[in-house]
């Protein structure tokens, strides 16, 4: 295998490779590739993967492929638990430490783009959830409507705001949240945050097919596939659980919340798998708006014939 690339600056530091790209561009099967050519080790940047039980409809690599490329921080955590970005950066500076103290590079492959964005700038230090807090302003939400509380959300944050859809539930509440505690706004506090550079001399990668057309050809191909491999019975397994409910992160993950609807009775088969496809593009749309501005990105094109190649060469 190649050595690792050195970076020749007066204070050298370790190699590490990011790979993105939106979901089912194939950033997995370049990684494993990877792994068996460069002298390299996966970390995942997946905010799904880390739930224990949650297989079939996170893509999780399986056991054979996890036994050519074992993956790190996946299956961390319980459904029924939260796992945020800051956690995420602990965990994965963590790895990459003891990854490059064994003399290899680390290789952090996925499409979680604000786990990204964390571990490269590092974290704000925001004020700790208040559940009764919490519970209010979902309340609110649920009855006045999301896109009700995004308006409330633009009149004290309007660049929070113009970041968040309005249905996007989850991160309006936080931000609503955070103002409510501390009368500050999420924009102050990521203004304010303390500079955390990374110690890594990062290759920012980003590997998706140039034409969206066959994005979405893979999307709803793969999305079939995990039908056939039994996904609406994985959820069902997480349904049936009485701790878990369609507000959790865990639940909310893309394709989890479609089946959870259509076990509800809220929707019929054919619909859960249209909104399922359609919920996985509107993600893939959102990764790919984030990496258009990631600044030094290689862009690799999934229908490379010699992708792994292009790869390599850029690392050497």
């Amino acid at each position: 295998m190649p050595a690792p690339k050195v970076n020749k600056t007066e204070t050298s530091l370790p190699q590490a490779i990011f790979l993105m790209g939106p979901t089912a561009s194939g950033k997995t099967a370049l990684a494993i590739e990877l792994v068996e050519h460069y002298n390299c080790e996966i970390i995942s940047v997946d905010s799904a993967l880390v739930y224990k039980g949650m297989d079939i409809g996170t893509a999780k690599p399986d056991a054979e492929l996890q036994a050519r490329a074992p993956h790190r921080l996946i299956d961390l955590i319980d459904p029924a638990e939260a796992y945020s970005a800051a956690t995420f950066r602990e965990d994965a500076l963590r790895e990459m430490a003891d990854i490059s103290a064994k003399g290899k590079v680390p290789l952090l492959v996925g499409g979680t783009m604000m786990y990204f964005k964390f571990l490269r700038d590092g974290a704000a230090k925001l004020p700790n959830a208040n559940e009764e807090v919490r519970q209010r302003l979902l309340a609110e939400g649920e009855k006045f409507g999301w896109p009700y509380m995004h308006t409330k959300l633009a009149e004290i944050d309007p660049v929070s705001a113009e970041r968040l859809k309005p249905m996007d539930s989850q991160r309006i509440q936080r931000a609503l949240e955070v103002f409510e505690i501390s009368g500050k706004t999420l924009t102050q506090f990521w203004q304010e945050q303390d500079e955390q550079p990374l110690p890594f001399d990062v290759i920012s990668f980003a590997v998706m097919p140039k034409e969206r057309k066959i994005l979405h050809e893979r999307i709803a191909q793969r999305y079939q596939i995990m039908m056939q491999q039994g996904f609406v019975e994985e959820v069902k397994t997480l349904f049936l659980r009485d701790d878990l409910h369609e507000e959790l992160p865990s639940i909310r993950c893309v394709g989890y919340r479609q089946v959870w609807q259509y076990l509800k009775g809220e929707i019929g088969y054919d619909e859960m798998i249209e909104r399922g496809i359609i919920a996985t593009r509107q993600l893939a749309k959102r990764q790919i708006t984030w990496l258009r501005s990631w600044p030094d990105l290689h862009w690799l094109d999934t229908e490379d014939p010699n992708l792994l190649q292009s790869a390599l060469k850029i690392l050497r």
